[in-house]
């Protein structure tokens, strides 16, 4: 029996951070606490730090666990809760935080890929709720993407995750880990904003994609055409999925979307030149209302719609 005082602990596991929070039934972020993934530390390393955050805001805020939820970068399997490939978290394969957190706080815990859980949590809070049909587009230090079709998360054969950051925007464009040359993750992330700038102009060095939207809004002219040039990628890769799935809306999350207002024009533009046979006027392309709490608020989703619901009527 779930009480007052508990709620869903989060935890969103990415290639740069990880972030762990408590969220109640409503999808309020009661508290959070952040550090960096330190991937190379090793798995273990990873999910004791994981567990000592989440200790602490118990302890801080005084309520309890009635389940886990896990958003995490690159390909998991849903389903045996265990991490498969993913260029950001080297030496993770094969992990599980399902089984670990499960065991050492003695309660249920779901994991999906962090572009679904993203999904989940904006068609049942934020900017889709009530929508049928939706993509989020998750873009920061990668390119994920979550799909709901008629109210339920799609997956793929055997349960997989639909890798929309890795279809082909340009076959001559750089090769990506993921065996492609030019899908859209290798040119529209975070990053390769960034080194695109830093090979035109050697001297700046440190960039990342917050500093070049940052100069871009000073009026650098070098900054202000990356800008443009990564608003025609992310609008082609948004153009090829209007075009697939023709859904109510796309919502845009992640890092380099707290930007949106500098791409959204070019976004638009591109839609509408490349999507002549469905009603593309009719997709909404929103940013994510939860904001900065999307991951979080989305790991709880994870746990609410696999686990919560069953528990809830039992």
């Amino acid at each position: 029996m779930r009480g007052k005082s508990t709620a869903t602990g989060a935890v969103d596991i990415g290639g740069t951070k990880i972030a762990v929070g408590l969220v109640d039934d409503r999808g309020e972020l009661l508290d959070r606490e952040e550090m960096p993934t330190a991937a190379v530390e090793g798995f273990a390393r990873g999910c004791e730090r994981i567990a000592l955050a989440l200790e602490a805001l118990r302890l801080r805020t005084g309520v309890g666990l009635h389940g886990i939820g896990i958003g995490c970068t690159g390909p998991v399997d849903p389903l045996s809760g265990e991490i498969g490939v993913v260029e950001f978290l080297p030496g993770w394969r094969g992990a599980n935080p399902v089984r670990a957190l499960a065991e050492r706080f003695g309660v249920t815990v779901a994991m999906e890929n962090d572009a679904d859980a993203a999904a989940l949590a904006e068609a049942e809070w934020g900017a889709g709720r009530g929508k049928r049909s939706l993509i989020c587009v998750t873009v920061g230090t990668g390119i994920g993407g979550g799909i709901v079709l008629n109210g339920s998360l799609y997956r793929g054969v055997g349960g997989a995750h639909p890798e929309v950051g890795h279809h082909v925007i340009d076959d001559s464009g750089p090769q990506c880990f993921c065996g492609a040359r030019g899908c859209w993750e290798v040119l529209a992330r975070g990053p390769a904003m960034a080194e695109r700038v830093s090979r035109e102009d050697p001297t700046r060095k440190g960039l990342t994609a917050q500093k070049v939207c940052e100069a871009a809004r000073s009026g650098d002219p070098l900054a202000t055409g990356e800008v443009e040039r990564e608003g025609r990628y992310l609008g082609l890769g948004i153009a090829n999925l209007i075009t697939l799935y023709a859904p109510e809306m796309i919502v845009l999350a992640g890092s380099v979307m707290e930007s949106l207002d500098l791409f959204l024009p070019v976004i638009r533009r591109v839609v509408s030149e490349s999507c002549g046979l469905v009603p593309a006027d009719r997709v909404e392309i929103a940013p994510a209302a939860l904001g900065a709490a999307t991951p979080l608020v989305g790991a709880s989703a994870v746990w609410l719609h696999r686990l919560g619901r069953t528990a809830t009527s039992c």
